[in-house]
């Protein structure tokens, strides 16, 4: 028999097409969903200025563009490889030698509702070499003039599962990124996060942190406030046309430092707002 294609987790630097385009309309802000791309927000235009680093020739890969759901593991799985409830589970590396990202993103997802300021989708988890735990997982966003809010949530199936669920948007590079966290996950020298908790270095960082307060990113017009229930933030901001502020649920390689269960029909929902304003 042959093997089925739909059951291969693509490698993270595979070229993701942006395929068919929905729009988000509220005031001076537009945002394009691209909903078969693993349900993203393929660009984000505020006055006609484009806010995220989106596809393009040279910018194509599914890992590195507009800003896309995590889940149902975000970051890396330290070699693909985790303990739950007694059983070892092997998940396919897709950006070598770890599992970087979940599923989510790289999946076509389903419109549920789409008014023109709001749009929702819906996702089945799969049951198979991907994830073995089946589940499903939903994503809700509302424009208003000045703000954008998300909200993502994973459901377990009919069995307990892992997760770990948060958002990956690469921004624009700003001319400051405040943020002030009050912990760093040392990394180790396989780039995994680890504890225990250690004092914040000064950046640049690949880095997953604990926080609580807004971050901001300024730019030359406007000022771009971050918000969100997650307790843990990484900040990528190495790539020079480029920053990244992703917030989680739970760190990277949470499966194995600080996992989280949800039983069967449980859910974990996290939220995300963006708020515009000017400097």
């Amino acid at each position: 028999m042959a093997a089925d294609a739909s059951a291969v987790l693509p490698d993270a630097f595979a070229v993701l097409q942006p395929g068919p385009l929905l729009q988000l309309c509220g005031g001076s802000i537009e945002v394009t969903v691209a909903p078969q791309a693993g349900g993203r927000i393929a660009q984000i235009h505020r006055e006609g200025m484009e806010q995220l680093a989106g596809f393009d020739q040279t910018n194509a890969s599914l890992i590195g563009w507009g800003f896309y759901p995590l889940l149902p593991w975000a970051g890396r799985v330290r070699r693909g490889a985790f303990e739950f409830e007694g059983r070892h589970y092997q998940l396919p590396v897709n950006m070598s030698p770890h599992s970087i990202h979940g599923v989510g993103f790289a999946m076509a997802w389903e419109v549920e509702l789409h008014d023109g300021r709001c749009l929702e989708l819906a996702l089945e988890l799969p049951e198979d070499a991907r994830w073995p735990f089946g589940g499903s997982a939903h994503q809700r966003m509302e424009l208003t003039p000045d703000r954008l809010r998300l909200e993502l949530s994973v459901r377990a199936g009919s069995r307990a599962m892992p997760a770990t669920i948060g958002w990956h948007p690469w921004f624009r590079k700003p001319k400051r990124l405040s943020f002030s966290p009050s912990a760093i996950y040392p990394r180790d020298l396989e780039g995994i996060a680890t504890l225990p908790l250690a004092e914040p270095p000064a950046g640049p960082w690949d880095d997953c942190f604990a926080n609580s307060e807004a971050v901001g990113l300024d730019y030359e017009d406007r000022r771009l406030r971050l918000r969100s229930d997650c307790a843990h933030w990484v900040v990528y901001d190495y790539p020079p046309g480029a920053t990244c502020v992703e917030p989680q649920s739970g760190p990277p390689d949470a499966f194995n430092i600080e996992p989280l269960v949800l039983r069967p029909g449980q859910a974990l929902t996290r939220w995300f707002e963006l708020e515009w304003a000017a400097v």
